[in-house]
């Protein structure tokens, strides 16, 4: 997985042939060859690996209020968790992107892209009902804004991927936070986070 990421990143996904995947590939090309029945398959294998690096690993503490859930999970999609590899966050991100990009003509990238986004979008309204029943948030459509806020998730990783725009995301991180989840928060709420210095990072 780790050598479709080079190859990816070198080639792109339109030029990428399984060969070039092999000379990143420190065992037998063979292998490739072995466990996956060409291009396609290994990428649709390869998204799902990504996207299991992220579901898998936000770090949550379980006694943690309904905000620091939500602000880890956002940090999470924006900033990425940190990796061990010379591939971090944003070269992942733009391979990612790259292949979101082509999913409208392979309808199995397309169902696990789709499965992904519902994944997000389903961990943030679990986050919105809790608050809502603790009494943190206010009454609101769970699904609808966590709709909303995985829409801005995407667009600004986009922005920043494709556009160049650095800023992006710690813009959409502090529009986020500014515009939606502080307008959620119960009052009393409110002046509780501003007491302890929560900025957008959650800190």
């Amino acid at each position: 997985m780790e050598a479709t990421f080079r190859a990816l990143s070198k080639h792109g996904y339109n030029d990428l042939r399984m060969r070039d995947i092999g000379e990143e590939f420190e065992m037998s090309r063979t292998l490739i060859h072995y466990h996956y029945d060409g291009k396609h398959d290994l990428i649709s294998a390869f998204l799902e690996y990504v996207i299991e690096q992220y579901e898998g690993s936000v770090e949550v503490d379980e006694d943690a209020d309904p905000l620091t859930e939500l602000d880890a999970r956002i940090d999470q999609c924006l900033f990425g968790p940190e990796f061990d590899t010379d591939f971090g966050h944003w070269e992942r991100m733009k391979v990612y992107h790259e292949l979101f990009s082509q999913a409208q003509h392979n309808e199995r990238h397309r169902e696990v892209f789709n499965n992904h986004y519902v994944t997000i979008r389903d961990s943030i309204t679990q986050v919105l009902e809790r608050g809502i029943d603790e009494g943190v948030f206010r009454p609101v459509d769970a699904e609808e804004t966590a709709q909303f806020v995985t829409d801005i998730i995407h667009a600004a990783r986009a922005r920043r991927i494709s556009l160049g725009h650095d800023e992006a995301p710690e813009q959409a991180r502090r529009g986020i936070h500014e515009y939606i989840l502080s307008s959620l928060l119960k009052p009393e709420f409110v002046v509780s986070s501003q007491r302890t210095g929560r900025n957008r990072s959650g800190e």
